[in-house]
């Protein structure tokens, strides 16, 4: 198949690895690959030896460009596009109006998230051929919205490339040193980041020898959410045991140092950091979110907690710290469910499936 991934996407989150992973896959399948991306968009250099002819750059300026619709569109007809696949919702008319001067293009359409689409994406229903849901969470969210129709709705989980994860399996024994907890997402106050620096406060009134560490980017323009966290962290007098960490990381690297994963958020739609701190082999304590409560099986494949509850995620946090021997087993425990629930292999015939639907 012939396939342009559209994406306008500035930061790289969760949403941005599955795009990553997925296109890399198809093109590794057989696939020819073609994506339209923002100038300077951070995926274009994880994607492998795509070629300059394959990418088209597009402003983005507004969801209604007309010169980008064009300019997209012809983009679509010389490279005889079969699959247009948008992955934001901002995308979403821009791609559906490129389908519909594109000729043969069918679109398919990605929902990351819960919450719900705006008047402009009834616009794009008559063109939508498919919609893939990264959870059952966000399928039902769509259903209840009613714009799509039901029968075009595909749930598809996000997988992951467990290759990246092999450098966790060789993580040793600890022999002595501080325990290290930590947490990995946009700084933002969906993720829970204050109730996981609460959590820490009332942690280390226990366990002496412990340590804490949040890694994420705060994408806001006045980056309020970093500089409230750092207060936050001061008052609690958590300076020497709570570091912020907001450069470039590599994830397996960065999981690879803890030895409690923890997702606090307070609204998750599925949950991939979640899913790649248990291919590391992590016991995660997470909130009980839609998409985490879809990921694990509380006490067998991790622990979960309340949302917005700071005391009882330290509690479930602490109970990991006191237990070597419960951490070991839901690391296990996690690691096999993700391989046999979160392949990437899976998650690209699946969605190969979809495409292939759409053609129909």
């Amino acid at each position: 198949m012939r396939i342009l991934q559209v994406s306008s996407a500035r930061h790289f989150g969760g949403g941005e690895r599955h795009f990553v992973d997925l296109t890399n896959g198809l093109a590794e399948r057989g696939h020819e690959l073609f994506v339209a991306l923002v100038p300077d968009s951070p995926l274009l250099a994880p994607l492998k030896s795509l070629p300059n002819q394959s990418v088209f750059q597009l402003p983005f300026t507004n969801a209604l460009n007309i010169a980008s619709v064009w300019g997209l569109a012809k983009f679509a007809r010389e490279n005889q596009i079969e699959i247009i696949h948008a992955h934001m919702g901002r995308d979403y008319p821009l791609a559906a109006l490129t389908a519909g001067r594109a000729r043969r293009a069918k679109l398919v359409i990605t929902r990351h998230v819960l919450f719900p689409l705006g008047r402009i994406h009834k616009l794009t229903r008559r063109r939508v051929s498919r919609v893939i849901a990264v959870s059952e969470a966000v399928a039902a969210a769509l259903r209840r919205q009613n714009i799509f129709d039901e029968q075009a709705i595909r749930v598809v989980h996000n997988g992951i490339d467990f290759r990246r994860f092999a450098v966790c399996e060789k993580k040793g024994k600890r022999t002595g040193g501080p325990l290290r907890v930590g947490m990995l997402g946009e700084l933002s106050p969906v993720k829970g980041q204050t109730d996981f620096v609460r959590a820490a406060a009332l942690l280390v009134q226990e366990n002496p020898n412990v340590q804490f560490v949040i890694a994420g980017k705060d994408n806001a323009a006045n980056s309020n959410n970093r500089r409230e966290l750092d207060e936050l962290i001061r008052n609690s007098g958590l300076e020497d045991r709570v570091t912020l960490i907001e450069s470039d990381i590599d994830v397996p690297s960065f999981l690879k140092t803890l030895d409690v994963f923890v997702s606090a958020s307070h609204s998750e739609a599925f949950g991939l950091a979640i899913v790649e701190a248990m291919a590391a082999g992590l016991p995660v304590v997470a909130t009980m979110t839609e998409g985490a409560s879809e990921i694990i099986d509380d006490e067998e494949t991790g622990l979960l907690a309340p949302i917005g509850d700071a005391e009882q995620l330290a509690e479930r946090i602490n109970r990991l710290l006191m237990d070597a021997a419960q951490r070991d087993s839901l690391g296990h425990n996690a690691r096999q469910i993700v391989a046999r629930r979160f392949a990437l292999d899976r998650m690209i015939e699946e969605t190969e499936n979809v495409y292939r639907e759409a053609l129909l």
